[in-house]
């Protein structure tokens, strides 16, 4: 089946002959549905802290910074920005010359008060020698849209989302880089330094690069700080093999193994390389201007607090665990803590030999933790928080998606259509063991958490293997804390209209 050619292709991607044939066997058996025992709800896997609760949290995460813990704030940011602007190419590539949509309209109704609008407005100077406001006169609609779009003016139909401006001040408009970079100083630094990774296309390497190099030196010195900016790609070894309908090597035209990136969950191999001990993860879109930020700082606070104190709690158990000597009424404490802080039930537990709780409670504790913040579903798409059944009949909180669940069992649907929140990706990770080494990140992957989607190449149908996602299945063997924040922190741009959102006008 596979050529000397296929063979040294593998070996250039770093890639073995043994993950591939895995690989078609999982087109062929595709991937099993998740086993569920509910959605996730307040007090039934989800934490609504009060007010008192989170002035500790935050008091106990200051604390932490304090000490000169390793702090890091990992973006993915490597995402184009091409569906961002998809009504926007319809309506440069459809029949109409005048905006005729409700999104149309709102667009260019309100052109001016987007961020980029400056840089626009010079764009079309050069390449039609007027400016925005001219060309709407004349309904030169779509020469505006190609200012934006096409690289002859601001190329923002083709640059990552992160390189975009979202927000104007009064002496200037930022990205979402450089919103993150602020976040950091507010919320992640230690030891006067923030460290911040971005994850991003090696296309579009250069861009960011520049683009830090250019304003670092003003934040710096804005909030009296040191940045290590970083960046790193998905790595080749772990794109994935496309498949034929039929579940054979999908091949482009000249006879080569066509290979997709592997999504999201591919991000675990360069989570897992960072030198740290607390990681906050955020997606690059949900940023907000400054005047927004108070509240995303209190609550990344809030939430890094609880991770903290419960490593803390996990490193004390797994010490007495290693000392030996543990009571009954010491083991049953961490029995309770497992349940009722962590929300991990394990049938039969309270059946185990003495010898065997022990074990059962350091393999339990002693693995990667992540606090996730959840807000409350108002129909924005995105996983939700779920309390499922495990590979060794436990059940412990689980962020799934919906090609996660069997559509065709209705109290699954119902869980998942009743569910009162989903996952904004807003998670803070503990990455390191008792000891103080880093955990193997792959190793807590559950590879049977993957998925299958449909997408095709030269006008030919494929499939295509989508790897477990990062807050998904990638994480699925960590131990998991669920936390309601509010919906106000949570502020995502998916289209370009998003951007006349007041929560993104400065």
């Amino acid at each position: 089946m596979f050529t000397s050619d296929d063979l040294q292709q593998l070996a250039d991607k770093g890639i073995s002959l043994q993950q591939i044939e895995h690989q078609l066997q999982q087109f062929r058996d595709g991937f099993p549905y998740l086993k569920l025992r509910a959605a996730a709800a307040i007090d039934n896997g989800i934490v609504a802290p009060s007010d008192t609760e989170c002035q500790a949290f935050v008091e106990a995460w200051n604390a932490y910074k304090a000490e000169g813990h390793h702090i890091t704030k990992f973006v993915p940011a490597s995402g184009a920005a091409s569906r961002m602007f998809k009504n926007m190419f319809e309506f440069r590539d459809g029949d109409h010359d005048a905006p005729v949509t409700d999104f149309e309209r709102n667009y260019f109704d309100n052109i001016e008060k987007f961020a980029f609008y400056p840089a626009l407005d010079d764009a079309c100077q050069v390449l039609y020698g007027e400016g925005v406001d001219a060309l709407v006169e004349e309904g030169r609609f779509k020469d505006i849209v190609t200012a934006m779009l096409d690289d002859e003016g601001l190329n923002y139909g083709q640059l990552p989302k992160g390189l975009l401006q979202f927000h104007a001040y009064d002496d200037c408009a930022r990205t979402p880089l450089e919103e993150h970079l602020v976040e950091a100083a507010l919320y992640a630094t230690s030891a006067g330094q923030a460290d911040v990774h971005f994850t991003v296309s090696a296309e579009h390497r250069e861009l960011f690069e520049e683009l830090v190099d250019r304003v670092l030196p003003e934040y710096s010195s804005k909030y009296g700080i040191q940045y290590h900016v970083s960046f790193s790609e998905q790595k080749p070894s772990t794109d994935t093999l496309a498949a034929t309908m039929d579940n054979e090597p999908f091949r482009t035209d000249d006879g080569r193994l066509l290979f997709r990136p592997g999504g999201h969950g591919a991000l675990i191999q360069n989570l897992s390389d960072l030198d740290s001990d607390i990681v906050f993860i955020k997606n690059i879109d949900n940023v907000v201007p400054d005047r927004l930020k108070p509240a995303t700082t209190l609550w990344k606070q809030v939430i890094a607090g609880i991770l903290v104190n419960t490593q803390r709690q996990v490193f004390d158990y797994l010490r007495r665990l290693d000392e030996g000597n543990i009571g009954q009424a010491e083991l049953q404490e961490m029995c309770h803590f497992l349940r009722h802080d962590l929300c991990t039930e394990v049938p039969g537990i309270n059946d185990l030999s003495e010898p065997e709780l022990i074990e059962l409670l350091r393999t339990k504790f002693n693995r990667p933790i992540r606090v996730c913040g959840v807000v409350k579903n108002v129909g924005e798409p995105g996983g939700g928080p779920f309390l499922a059944f495990n590979a060794d009949g436990s059940v412990s909180p689980q962020i799934l998606e919906s090609s996660q669940i069997d559509v065709h069992n209705p109290a699954y649907m119902a869980m998942f259509t009743g569910g009162t929140h989903f996952n904004p990706v807003d998670l803070v990770c503990a990455i390191r063991d008792y000891h103080g080494n880093r955990f193997d990140l792959p190793r807590y992957v559950d590879p049977a958490t993957g998925f299958i989607s449909f997408k095709s190449k030269s006008g030919k149908e494929l499939k295509a293997l989508e790897l477990p996602g990062l807050w998904n299945g990638a994480m699925s063997d960590w131990s998991t804390i669920f936390v309601e924040v509010p919906l106000e922190t949570f502020n995502p741009v998916k289209t370009v209209n998003d951007l006349l959102r007041p929560q993104h006008q400065a």
